[in-house]
Parts: C-alpha cells; structure tokens; sequence
C-alpha cells in the first residue's frame, strides 16, 4: 500500500517518487542555483579566511555573516572548490520559502554532487509542506555516510520561514557527523545559534572578518591593474571599512579616471557605482518608514534611537535600527544604545536626502542641535548648530557651558576655533559678541578682540535673563586681555570680578570646565609677574599647575610651569628654572600634544640658564628654536624672556651693540615691567662699561630696580666695575633680607664683596668669600659669574683650596694627587626617556648614522628620526652631539 500524508488543505494524497528534473510545483529544476558561482580573474584569496573556514570540517554549523557585497559566496565557493569531499551547493531564492520547494532543492543539490538520496528518502509532492518521515529518512541516510557531505546554502538571509529554519535543524541534529552545514547570509538566521556556539560546534565568520585589510586591498587594487601605496590604501579602507564591493566598484571607476591615485582619494561616492549598489541592494528593499529613517539620521556622526526619534518625530528607531544591524544594512552598533552608519552608506544617503527631501538637512541639524544640548552633548550641540546655521544657538550653548576657554586649551581648540570661523556676520547675540572676541583674542588680535568684548559686555546687561556664565567668560577674556597688553590692575579686576560670579553659576559647570579657572589664574600670574609682584605671580601659577581636568588644562598648566620656571630663574634658581621648563615639555607629550604652547618662554629659560652655564651652543640652538614660534603674540613677559636671553648671549659673545638693540621687548605695554627694565638697563650699561664709558654706565644704572635681588647685584657688580666700590657694597648691603634669592644671585653678590675685598687688600676675605661662591655654583654648573669676574679672580683660583673647588667643572684639571675625587653632582633633572628612546640615544654615542640606528632597531629611519626629534626636545638640544653630552650629564648614559 502506498504511503499518504495530508496536505495543507486537508486532502490525503500518496507520497510521490522523486522526480530528478522538476520540484513540487512541476518546474524544471534551475542548474544554475546548484553550480559554484564563478570567481572573477580580481578575486583575490585570502589564506586567513580561508583557513578559518577550514574549520566548518569539524563544526556541524557554520555561518559566513555579513552585509552585501562583503564577499560571503565568493569566498564559499572558493573554499568549496577546492575540498575533496562532496560539496552541494545550493543558492536560495524568495521563491523556496515554501518547505516543499526548498527540501526538492536542497535533495536535488545533494544529487547534483553525488551524494544522492535513496528511495526510501522519497521527495516533497506538496510545494506547501514536507512529510517529517522524509526529513527523518534523509537525516538517518547522511549519518549513515562515510564521507560526510558539505551543503552550503548562499543568500540563505532570503528564507524567512521559522518553519523551514525547524526542519533544517532537525536535520542538521540528527544527521550526526554525515553532514556539514555552511548558512552564508546577510542576516541572523532563526537557528539557535547559541548552543551551537556554547557546545563548541560553530563556526563562524562575520562582517569584521571579512572586511579587507589595508594590505590586501592593495593586493585586490594590483588585481585591478592599479598600484596605491599602503598608507593610500589605509584611507580608503577606513573610508569603506574594508568592504569588499566598495573596495571592488571603486577600484573599476578609478581604471576610468585620469588620476587612479587621487581618485581613491577623494571620489564622490554619491556619484559612483557605489551609491547605485547600496540604493539598489540596500536602501530600496526596506520598508518606506525605514528609508525614511535612514535619510533623517544620515546628517549625523552616530546617534541613538531617541536621537533618532527626535529627527523623524516618530517612536520606532529602536527596533528599527536593531534590525537593521541584524541584517547587516549598513547600521553599525557601537555598544551603548548608540549607532553610526557605514561612512560610505552616510554619504550617499545624505545626497539622497538632498534630492529626496530638498530643504530638510538644516532643520534636522537643527533639531539635533537641540535635542543633543536637552542632553548635555556639547561637542556634537556646536557641531550640529553650526550645520543648522544657527550661530546665535551655537555660541550661546558654547557660553552657557562656561566652555569658551575651550578655544584655548585642550585638545579641541583648533576644531572650535575653525568651527567659528564660518560664523555668519549677520549673527548678532551677546554670546556670538563673546565668541568673536574670543576667536580674535585667541589670535592675538587685540583690536578687534577689544571692541567685541566691549559689545558683548553692554548687550549682556540689556538682552540676557541669566547672565552670569556670560559674565564669567568675559571675566576670563578681560583677564587674557590684560594679560597682552601688560596691564596688571586690569587683570586684578578681572579677577575680583570672576570671584563673585563663581558664586552664581552652577557649581557643576566649574567642575566639568576646570580649564576656564586655570587659564584665569594663568593670565592673571602673568600679569603680576609682569609687574614685579613675584610671590604673588607664584601663587597663582602654582595654583594653576594644580588644575584638574587631564587634556582640557594642560596648556595653562604648561604654560603656568613655564612662568614658574621664568620665575625661578629671574630669582636666581637655575635648576629649579630647568627642571620646571622641561617639565612643562614632559607634560605636553604626556597627553599627546608634542607641540609647545607658541609663547616659547620654557625655551628662553633654557637659553638664558645656558648662558649662564657658559654652554653658548646650546643656548643659541634654543633660541634659533624659539624665532621659529609665531611672530606677533603681543604678551610682553616671552618677548622680555626672548629679549633677556638674546642680550646676554651677545653680550658674552662680545657684541655689545647688538645686545642693547636686543634688550628691549619688541612689544609695547600699559605699564612698565620693573624687572624688564631693569635687565635692559644692566644690558644697556655693561654695554657702556665694555665700550669704556663708565659714567654713562653709572647713568643708565639709576633706571634699575633694587627691589629686584638679582638685578641690584647685577648693578653693584657693574658699578664695581666703573671704580665705585662703595656704592656696589651699599647695593648690597640695602638688600632686604629673607628673600627667595637662589645661588645665582647670591654667587654674584659673593663675587662683588670678594672683589671689593681683594682691592681693598683683605684677600683671605676674598678668598673666603670665592669659596663660598665655588661651592654655591658647582651644584648648579654656574660658570658665567666666574667668566664675568675679570682678571683679579684668576691668582685666587690658582691657590690650591680654590683650585680644587674649582677643577674639573670651571677650570681644566683635577684634584691633587692622593685625594678623593668628589662625587659628580646628582642629576638636576629628571628627564624620563622611553626605552626605544635610550636604544636609539645609546647608538648616537656610538656614533652610529641614522641609517645605521634605523638598521640595528630594525625599524625605519623615519622612526629614528621621530624619536630623536623627542630626545632633543626632552634634552633640550638641537645637535646629536649636545645630546650625547647633556645625556651624560644627567647619567642617562
């Protein structure tokens, strides 16, 4: 008796025998769904995937997951090609949803490569449904095989039916080791991957696998007939995120274009095959809300789906965008409800938008704009306004935030910066005023800085509810403005000002902006060290060193240290000055940004510490470093640093006219700086003595500063040198006591009593005193005050006491016969180099060439040379051989 089973429609019909040449619907079987899709002479094989597929031979699943084009069937088919065992292929239509359809296939595709059912297997006679007993008998007749059979179903992301997937899997469980099953698909199927995945039985290769790397795309390109060297290739595999049709259809349109190379580069992809693939396989298959979506959210960087809602004023994005990730549309998933769209699937959707829904991208910036402000996204609110043209929104989030100092500091100054620059002229807001003025100060140009922040000041009483973080940030912009142009009591003001209206913004903001309170204390310890008031310079600075905040204060912070540093030197401290210049280096490259500030006065510092140290070369290379900082700044303290080093390092050099030219700062100010004046004037006035015009000398000594420790004994020594001794003793003896005077000053000051005394005939007190001041300087390498002293100083120093104190650091020789050498002074700075950085450092001892460096680290000679740029600028030197030496000086060698 024949075997029956009931239809869908509830009609007992007999089981019908497989019919080789036709599926249940009497259609002939299509030959070409059964044969391994061809590989085009630009196929490009790729030993990593295809060894990872290599293990769908031990899993009993495999899944090959990825968006369209990404390369799925032909790396399939180029796997299958080459397995001994036999392979049914099969590629899955909309048309096989149907159980009965699908199984004739998938039975017509194990007998098209050999691996043919039985009888007892029978085939599908109801294209609506399949009989369990056939799924049974085909499961137990793969275990039974010898050989397993590998069946791979492409496009399976075309079964949809829940149904189909539960009899595919009841298959694949029962047909034991008789069968490998391959799924390649865009989407997720409905298997339960998981306990494949739990069980150790799944293979699986998705989208991030399969996308090339910069490597093989140059490979694919060469297949191309084109050549793009690897950094080329990088870009465009970030650009199209390794897609293999993205790489492929770029790749043909550039074999058209004039210029291959620059058309990787900067192709249009709205305009390309590109876009035609993805409408065509991406956008136009979903549904008209989707596509709706889709074109909303393509003005934005990533977004979620509330963000999303908001641009289509709907309450679906969430299993919108879900889906799509699911299905591999081009919807990237960055963890945290947060999404972005494929950077060539956003281009394209968003010329689509333009042509789709003209007129719509500035509301959707703007409505973006809002939400994101609602949220507290500040770098994307601007960046959105901005698009919108909505300046006066932009600036007033910016302002609101208490974020203007952000045009200063941190590592988005220059994105804000040029983000402002495109602000429409006809935008008028006193938050736009602030920002304009911001922008111009930040430029140095005081003029128009000036006027704007005026502007802003009146309109912000008149038109602003809540003025107070306005007032604030132009609380800082007054302080900065004081700062430029030497006008101390203005930066005072400005701080009172910022004092009381810290008490009227939230306390939040000043948290989350510490950058703003950093810059003020940084503008306003200038100002005061401007005017002389040391200590009350030092306060601030220190305080502004100690600021939170990582990257967003580490340019007042650096630049504060490098005050400090000024600070420490104009005292007479020149290790201190050293270690706190390069700290604020060390500090920079801490958080990535290798570039001074631009005021170059760490760099000064480190010249005028030179000088004095008699190291002439290295002062010069650091000073032909700072003349390549930009011109035209207008802060009068780095141009006073810039003129102070300048002057004595040609006064040592003999070139007495030119260090007077040099000594004035090229800026003007509203107030003069005592201690600026004052090095001009000794500048000015040794100049006189060395040209023998002593009286003029005396003259000019009238304008310095005896509240200044170190200029007074600067003139005490200068008068001594013009025969008056009595005056340079009195000089002296007016200094107030308890000041923080370091060994460079009290060296000096040493040297003019030992001097004095010498002339006066006391030389065991002159003696005494140059061993004073041997001691203080050695530590500090001090040698310029001994140079300066003049020829009265070389007999004492031939005497043995001082000559032993004096060997090996100021003078040739060492110590006598029988002693002890001194132990070298401990390093006066802690310079940290990295480890690549002391192999290469350990070569240019050697004297190895870069080349030969780049040869023994097996590395590059670009890398070589990036490393020694970081060298020197740690060690601060310009020359390998300066290196070498100031690395031995600080044992690092």
């Amino acid at each position: 008796m024949a075997e029956t089973y009931e239809n869908a429609g509830g009609t007992t019909v007999p089981i019908v025998p497989a019919v080789p040449y036709a599926d249940p619907q009497g259609d002939p079987f299509l030959r070409t769904r059964f044969a391994l899709p061809a590989r085009p002479a630009t196929f490009l094989w790729r030993q990593r995937l295809v060894q990872h597929l290599g293990q769908a031979l031990v899993t009993p699943l495999t899944l090959v997951n990825g968006p369209a084009g990404a390369g799925k069937t032909l790396l399939a088919a180029d796997w299958a090609a080459g397995l001994r065992q036999p392979v049914a292929w099969l590629t899955v239509e909309a048309g096989d949803r149907r159980p009965g359809v699908f199984w004739a296939y998938v039975l017509q595709a194990l007998r098209a490569c050999g691996a043919s059912a039985s009888d007892a297997v029978g085939a599908p006679a109801d294209a609506s449904r399949v009989d369990r007993k056939l799924l049974a008998a085909l499961a137990a007749e793969l275990n039974d095989r010898d050989r397993p059979v590998v069946l791979v179903l492409d496009e399976y992301d075309r079964m949809t039916d829940p149904e189909v997937t539960e009899q595919l899997e009841f298959v694949l469980h029962h047909a034991g080791s008789g069968l490998h099953l391959v799924l390649v698909t865009r989407t997720e199927p409905l298997l339960p991957l998981h306990r494949y995945r739990a069980a150790g039985e799944l293979t699986e290769i998705r989208a991030a696998e399969l996308a090339f790397t910069p490597e093989e795309a140059v490979a694919l390109l060469e297949l191309h007939g084109l050549s793009l060297p690897v950094p080329a290739a990088r870009a465009l595999v970030d650009r199209t995120r390794g897609w293999a049709a993205g790489l492929r259809l770029s790749a043909l349109a550039a074999l058209e274009s004039a210029d291959p190379e620059l058309y990787l580069k900067e192709f249009d992809a709205d305009r390309s095959t590109v876009a035609d693939f993805l409408l065509a396989e991406v956008l136009r298959g979903q549904p008209e809300e989707t596509q709706d979506l889709l074109l909303r959210v393509s003005v934005l960087e990533r977004f979620s789906p509330e963000l999303a809602n908001a641009l289509t004023l709907r309450t679906d994005a969430e299993p919108i965008l879900a889906g799509l990730h699911r299905d591999n549309a081009f919807v990237e998933y960055l963890g945290h409800s947060s999404y972005q769209l494929h950077p060539l699937f956003r281009e394209i959707l968003r010329a689509h938008l333009r042509v789709r829904l003209p007129g719509l991208e500035p509301e959707l910036h703007r409505r973006a704009a809002r939400w994101l402000r609602r949220s507290g996204f500040l770098p994307e609110t601007l960046a959105h306004g901005a698009a919108a043209g909505d300046w006066d929104f932009a600036a007033g989030a910016l302002v609101d935030d208490l974020a203007i100092g952000q045009l200063f500091t941190g590592l988005r100054s220059d994105d804000l910066t040029q983000l402002f620059s495109h602000m429409d002229p006809e935008a008028r807001s006193p938050a736009t005023d602030v920002v304009r003025a911001a922008r111009d100060l930040s430029r140095h140009d005081l003029d128009h800085g000036l006027a704007r922040l005026r502007l802003a000041e009146e309109h912000l009483t008149e038109d602003v509810p809540d003025p107070a973080a306005a007032q604030l940030s132009c609380a800082l912009l007054e302080a900065l403005a004081a700062r430029l142009t030497g006008c101390p009591p203005r930066a005072e003001r400005a701080a009172v000002t910022a004092d009381g209206l810290r008490q009227e913004v939230p306390a939040h903001l000043l948290d989350k902006h510490p950058e703003l309170t950093a810059l003020l204390l940084t503008h306003l310890g200038s100002a005061r060290l401007w005017a002389g008031r040391f200590e009350d310079a030092r306060a601030a600075l220190t305080t502004a060193t100690a600021a939170p905040g990582g990257a967003s204060t580490v340019l007042p912070r650096e630049d504060a240290l490098e005050h400090l540093a000024l600070l420490d030197y104009l005292d007479g401290w020149l290790g201190r000055a050293e270690r706190k210049a390069l700290a604020a280096v060390s500090e920079m490259e801490r958080v990535g940004l290798p570039q001074p500030s631009g005021s170059g006065i760490g760099q000064l510092v480190l010249a005028a510490v030179a000088v004095d140290r008699h190291e002439l070369g290295r002062a010069q290379a650091l000073l032909d470093e700072t003349a390549q900082l930009p011109a035209g700044t207008h802060d009068p303290v780095p141009a006073a640093g810039r003129a102070l080093a300048t002057a004595r390092l040609l006064l040592v050099r003999g070139k007495a006219r030119a260090a007077v030219e040099a000594a004035g700062p090229d800026v003007s100010a509203a107030v003069a700086s005592p201690w600026a004046t004052s090095h001009e004037a000794l500048v000015t006035a040794a100049a006189h003595v060395a040209e023998g015009r002593p009286d003029a000398a005396a003259e000019v000594l009238k304008g310095v500063s005896v509240d200044q420790p170190a200029c007074a004994v600067e003139a005490a020594a200068i008068h001594l040198a013009t025969g008056r001794p009595r005056v340079a003793i009195d000089l002296l003896d007016g200094l107030r006591t308890g000041s923080r005077a370091g060994p460079a000053v009290t060296v000096r000051a040493a040297l003019v009593r030992a001097q004095a005394a010498e002339e006066a005939g006391d030389t065991a007190t002159a003696r005494r005193l140059v061993a004073h001041a041997l001691l203080d300087a050695r530590r500090e390498r001090l040698r310029r005050p001994f140079l300066d002293a003049g020829a009265w100083l070389g007999p004492l120093l031939a005497t043995p006491p001082l000559h032993e104190l004096a060997a090996g650091w100021l003078t040739p020789g060492s110590p006598r016969h029988g002693e002890q050498p001194e132990e070298p002074p401990t390093p006066l700075v802690a310079v940290e180099l990295s480890g690549r950085e002391r192999d290469v450092l350990e070569r240019l001892a050697r004297m190895m060439s870069t080349e030969e460096v780049a040869a023994d680290l097996y590395v590059s000679v670009n890398t070589v040379k990036t490393h020694l740029k970081s060298v020197y600028r740690k060690l601060a030197v310009n020359r390998r051989g300066d290196a070498v030496r100031r690395a031995r000086d600080l044992r690092l060698l």
